[in-house]
C-alpha cells in the first residue's frame, strides 16, 4: 500500500509538472476539485494586462479598502494573489528603475539603471519579445512617457534620469499605442541629425496627440500622446478620469490591432502618482491616487471579461513611504476609536509587495515569488512559442490522468479485498 500511495504522489507530482489543472484530475478520479486543486483554466493567454502601482504596497490597498468602508474595490475582484520580493542587483531597497527592469525584463541590475543588465548591456523587455511575436503592445501612465517605469519596457540606458536620450529611444520604438506627459523632451533631441521625435514619429506614421480630448475620437493606432511636458497633475488638481479614459482607449486599439493580425496584446498600464504622493507622505494624495488606480484596474477586468484569454496582473515595483495603519487609540481592545495613516519615511522600503490576478491563467501563478520570477512566468505564459511549448508538454496529460486513474482503481480494489 506504501508504494501505491507513492507511486500516486509521484504521477499527481507530474501532472501538475506538465500543466494538468486539478479539475481534470478530479473529474478522472469522480472527486470534487477543492479535493485536489482548483479547476485550472486550460484556456490560452493571448493578452496581458499588467498594471503596476508605483510605490503600492498592501498598506496602500488596505486604505483604499478602509476608506471605502470595505465596499467592493477592484482589488476585491483578484482570482488569485501572491508576493513579490523587490531587492535590485545592488542593494535590498530598490528604486523604480531596477524594480521596472525586473519586471520588464526577468532580469535584475542595479538602481538607476534602466533596462539594462548591471554590466550595461541591453535587457530585453516582455515589449520587445511581444513585437518580434508579432503583437501589439502598449503603455498608458500618469507620469511622462520618460520615466522609469515606463521607460524600463522600450528603453535601455545606464542611468534613468537621460531622459531626452530615452525619448528618442521611445521615438524609434514599435509600441503600437503610447499615452503619458513628456511631451517636452518629445519635441526636442539629442541625435545627430536633430530630427525632434514628434516629427520622427509622425514620419513613420504614427498619429501623434497632445490633448487628452483627442482620446474621445480616436479609433486606430500607431499613436503617441504627450499630453503634458512634464508628469500628468495630480488628481487633487484636476486629472479626472484620464487613466481609465486612456486604458479603456488602448484596449480598444489594441484589441482591434490584435484581431487583425490574428495575435494577442501586451498592455502595461501605470498608477505612477501614487509614489509621488507617498514619497510627500500625503495620505489624502495617496488615497485619491488609489482610487483612481482602481478605476483602471476594474477597466482592466471587465475587459476581461468580455475577452476571454485575457490575464490581468496587479502589482507594484515597491513600496514607498513605509506606510502602517494603527488605531487611533493605543488601548484598541474599546470600541473603534478610528484609525491613523502613518508613514515611516520619504523614501522607499525593503517590504515585499502584493501581486493580484484576474482572468484566464489566474489560477497558474501564486506563492511568494521575487519580481523576476513573475515576470518569467509571464513572458511563458503569453508568448505564442512558449504557448505552444506548453502545449506540447500537455500532450503527456492523457497517460499521466490514465495511469493515475488506472492506480487508484488498484488501490481501492485492493483495499476492499
Amino acid at each position: 500500500m506504501k508504494k501505491i500511495v507513492i507511486t500516486m504522489l509521484v504521477l499527481l507530482s507530474a501532472a501538475y509538472a506538465v500543466g494538468i489543472g486539478g479539475g481534470e484530475v478530479a473529474r478522472k478520479l469522480n472527486l470534487r476539485p477543492s479535493q485536489i486543486v482548483p479547476a485550472a483554466d486550460t484556456l490560452p493567454v493571448r493578452n496581458l494586462i499588467y498594471l503596476i502601482g508605483d510605490g503600492m504596497g498592501l498598506s496602500h490597498v488596505s486604505m483604499l479598502m478602509l476608506e471605502e468602508g470595505y465596499g467592493t474595490t477592484a482589488f476585491d475582484r483578484a482570482q488569485n494573489i501572491a508576493l513579490i520580493t523587490t531587492y535590485s542587483a545592488n542593494n535590498r531597497v530598490t528604486d523604480s528603475a531596477a524594480a521596472g527592469t525586473a519586471l520588464a525584463t526577468r532580469h535584475k541590475t542595479g538602481n538607476g539603471m534602466l533596462g539594462v543588465l548591471p554590466d550595461s548591456t541591453a535587457a530585453e523587455s516582455i515589449m520587445a519579445d511581444a513585437i518580434r511575436a508579432g503583437m501589439p503592445t502598449g503603455v498608458v501612465v500618469t507620469s511622462t512617457l520618460q520615466h522609469a517605469t515606463p521607460g524600463a519596457f522600450y528603453a535601455h540606458v545606464p542611468y534613468r534620469r537621460q531622459y531626452q536620450r530615452i525619448s528618442d529611444q521611445l521615438a524609434g520604438s514599435d509600441l503600437t499605442v503610447a499615452f503619458g506627459g513628456g511631451l517636452k523632451y518629445a519635441e526636442a533631441s539629442e541625435r545627430e541629425d536633430g530630427v525632434p521625435g514628434i516629427e520622427r514619429l509622425r514620419d513613420r506614421g504614427f498619429l501623434v496627440l497632445t490633448d487628452p480630448s483627442q482620446l474621445d475620437t480616436l479609433s486606430r493606432g500607431p499613436v503617441m500622446g504627450f499630453f503634458t511636458d512634464g508628469h500628468l497633475p495630480k488628481m487633487s488638481e484636476g486629472r479626472g478620469d484620464y487613466l481609465e479614459r486612456a486604458t479603456r482607449k488602448a484596449l480598444e486599439i489594441l484589441s482591434r490591432e490584435a484581431g487583425e493580425r490574428d495575435r494577442g496584446f501586451v498592455l502595461m498600464v501605470e498608477g505612477s502618482q501614487i509614489d509621488l504622493r507617498a514619497h510627500d507622505n500625503d495620505a489624502e494624495g495617496v488615497l485619491t491616487e488609489m482610487r483612481d488606480f482602481d478605476r483602471a484596474v476594474a477597466a482592466a477586468m471587465d475587459f476581461a471579461d468580455r475577452h476571454p484569454g485575457t490575464l490581468v496582473v496587479v502589482t507594484a515595483d515597491h513600496e514607498t513611504g513605509g506606510l502602517s495603519i494603527p488605531s487611533a487609540d493605543v488601548d484598541f481592545e474599546h470600541e473603534e476609536a478610528g484609525i491613523e495613516y502613518r508613514f515611516s519615511t520619504g523614501g522607499h522600503t525593503a517590504a515585499m509587495v502584493p501581486v493580484y490576478l484576474y482572468g484566464t491563467g489566474s489560477e497558474r501563478i501564486n506563492g511568494v515569488l521575487d519580481n523576476t520570477e513573475l515576470a518569467h512566468m509571464l513572458k511563458r505564459q503569453v508568448l505564442p512559442d512558449n504557448r505552444r511549448s506548453v502545449s506540447a508538454m500537455k500532450i503527456k496529460s492523457s497517460k499521466i490522468i490514465h495511469l493515475i486513474h488506472k492506480t487508484v482503481r488498484s488501490y481501492f480494489c485492493q483495499a476492499c479485498r
